[in-house]
């Protein structure tokens, strides 16, 4: 079976988000996949086209005022000529996110990746971890320390730059990472069972 190919379709404000789209690519890398990271506000055809081709897309942004980041909602409105010609139906989705909050309405964007998702006829594939820092003897260093299901979720301080993405939260993105790189090889291989 050829590796299969993974793109992460993400947009960074102030770079922290950037660093979590490097971490899923870089995990996806070392578990077999061809991954191509690609800045939504900065697309181009060739890179479309990229989209076009993956076995997969994760989804990347910033929550801004409890969504996605008006750079990202630009893109998932111009992903509607893919909707049209079905595009990307039967590709697996997954999404993560960063905010300067703890909570920041982290969630909703990740519902909004599954809901644009599942408009293309996606499989969405949620993070699979238990929720760290949940109990008196877990630990901020945990993995999934913010504990959520649908992707990964991150936390900045608003008064740090890129450094400032915690370590937690880059371990659990590069988790989600190499789960999207397994579970597109084993989607690929089903489907290749099935047209023989």
């Amino acid at each position: 079976m050829p590796a299969p190919v993974v793109s992460v379709a993400y947009h960074s404000g102030f770079g922290h988000t950037a660093v979590l789209a490097e971490a899923v690519g870089a995990a996806a890398t070392a578990a077999g996949a061809g991954v191509h990271l690609i800045k939504v506000d900065e697309i181009t055809e060739a890179q479309w086209e990229q989209l076009d081709a993956s076995d997969a897309i994760i989804f990347g942004s910033p929550t801004y005022m409890g969504t996605a980041s008006g750079a990202f909602h630009t893109f998932a409105e111009a992903t509607s000529q893919r909707w049209a010609t079905r595009a990307w139906q039967d590709k697996l989705a997954a999404g993560f996110t960063n905010s300067a909050s703890k909570s920041g309405d982290k969630l909703h964007t990740l519902q909004f990746f599954t809901v644009l998702a599942a408009q293309h006829g996606m499989s969405w594939v949620g993070l699979n971890l238990l929720p760290g820092w949940n109990s008196s003897t877990g630990s901020e260093n945990d993995l999934n320390r913010l504990g959520f299901f649908l992707g990964a979720g991150a936390q900045s301080p608003n008064d740090q730059g890129a450094e400032g993405v915690h370590k937690a939260d880059i371990a659990t993105a590069e988790h989600l990472g190499r789960r999207i790189a397994e579970q597109a090889r084993i989607y690929a291989a089903g489907r290749a069972a099935l047209a023989a």
